[in-house]
């Protein structure tokens, strides 16, 4: 008997080739952050989740969900904070530190509408607050970095936090005040590591903007490497109108312009890894490498259809890892360098076509690929932005996956056991 078999139950739909565990079979609405953060903590013991409030609407400023975590062991599954700093895609972008006893998350005050970061003990229920917010926190904790949480909204509904659209600033060309902010969790100070007008004059080599005076452009995903001594920025922007416009993904997505840029903690040796000439083709969801230096992601490099790629992150080497075999939702390369792992969006060609999508396990020395696990995502609610992604993360052993589901008819959250897989296959 697998350890989880005592306090969770088994998913069974679909015959999965992998054992998995349902471990938020009694709280509704609950969904993991991203494909690039893994919600079991560093021990293995505990889980993070986030439980929206509501699953067939949009928040409304203000309006507050729950940080929940897990225990592994017991199957005890208890709210450890309210927060109000959320959207429906992420939630409330919960990272775990360099401990089971540090948990990232954000939350906003209402008196002006500020955005910020808790630093929480789970286990003591001790916090502290930060003075910036949370994308993504370094491997050791010991650093925080995100965009403007505010902001996200301007290109892509889902993400960030939910604030007044009156309160919300407007960037109409390179903004030396605004980019990525970087925290110190030991103190909880922030500060401003690269503005967005830096992040043009300085990349090497530099992003094809043309001219960014006419152009709102904001930061948006952040992430550190496994290493956490390299950083990965994005970029978006299009172009400025009289009046603001919102969902461009919904209204005008090709009017919106995309770019990668890597960096060190130093802010130098800054490099456009994937510029907006490789993201016009079409692509998604890039990420780091185990190695810290190279970058995977979803492209259309030769305009037949997404493939996975593979770059350096100073933008050089970029190809196909393989020829004809589809990309698809959010790719995660092993650190055997042999195999990848991914899901599907429902409407992409590898999805079954009926709401349910894979899991897939690909072998990128021969292009086979296996279905480990098949999943319900589709939900009633007509709006893109409450789409539920499984978002395929593994834990930082590299043996277990937790991916979303919509199952039951609410947002459950799922964990597979791989060890099996990865040393078989």
């Amino acid at each position: 008997m697998h350890p989880l078999d005592k306090t969770f139950p088994r998913y069974l739909e679909f015959d999965p080739k992998v054992p998995v565990w349902c471990v938020t079979p009694d709280d509704p609405g609950c969904i993991h952050r991203f494909f690039d953060t893994s919600p079991i903590s560093p021990s293995g013991r505990y889980l993070a989740v986030f439980q929206l409030p509501f699953e067939d609407r949009l928040p409304e400023p203000g309006e507050s969900g729950h940080v929940r975590v897990v225990d592994l062991e017991t199957g005890e599954n208890r709210v450890v904070a309210e927060t109000r700093g959320w959207e429906p895609q992420l939630g409330a972008n919960v990272n775990w530190g360099g401990s089971d006893r540090e948990l990232f998350f954000n939350d906003v005050d209402t008196d002006g509408w500020q955005p910020f970061a808790w630093k929480v003990d789970p286990l003591s229920g001790t916090r502290e607050k930060m003075q910036g917010t949370v994308y993504h926190a370094s491997p050791d904790g010991r650093w925080l970095i995100s965009a403007n949480m505010t902001t996200m909204r301007r290109t892509q509904p889902g993400y960030g936090v939910c604030i007044p659209l009156e309160k919300m600033r407007r960037n109409i060309g390179p903004a030396e005040d605004d980019g990525f902010h970087l925290t110190d969790t030991t103190t909880g100070e922030s500060r401003l590591i690269v503005s967005i007008a830096e992040l043009l004059a300085r990349s090497d080599p530099p992003v094809g903007i043309g001219d960014p005076r006419p152009c709102e452009i904001y930061g948006f995903h952040s992430k550190f490497n496994p290493q956490g001594d390299r950083l990965m920025l994005s970029l978006r922007w299009f172009p400025a109108a009289d009046e603001p416009r919102w969902n461009l993904f919904k209204i005008d997505r090709p009017a919106v312009r995309f770019a990668w840029i890597t960096m060190g903690l130093d802010g130098g040796d800054m490099h456009c890894a994937v510029g907006p000439e490789q993201w016009e083709k079409g692509g998604h969801h890039a990420t780091w490498f185990p190695d810290g230096r190279r970058i995977s992601m979803n492209l259309n490099i030769d305009r037949d259809g997404l493939r996975f790629v593979q770059v350096s992150a100073d933008g050089s080497g970029l190809r196909k890892m393989l020829d004809d075999v589809p990309g698809s939702g959010h790719p995660t390369v092993h650190p055997d360098g042999k195999h990848l792992l991914t899901d599907t969006y429902t409407k992409e060609p590898t999805a079954f076509g009926d709401g349910t999508v894979p899991l897939r396990w690909v072998d990128l020395e021969t292009g086979r690929e296996e279905a480990l696990v098949r999943v319900n995502t589709r939900q009633p609610a007509a709006d893109s932005v409450l789409r539920v992604d499984p978002h395929p993360a593994w834990d930082r052993a590299w043996r277990m996956v937790t991916f979303n589901g919509f199952v039951g008819g609410t947002r459950r959250v799922f964990v597979a056991d791989l060890g099996a897989t990865t040393q078989a296959r």
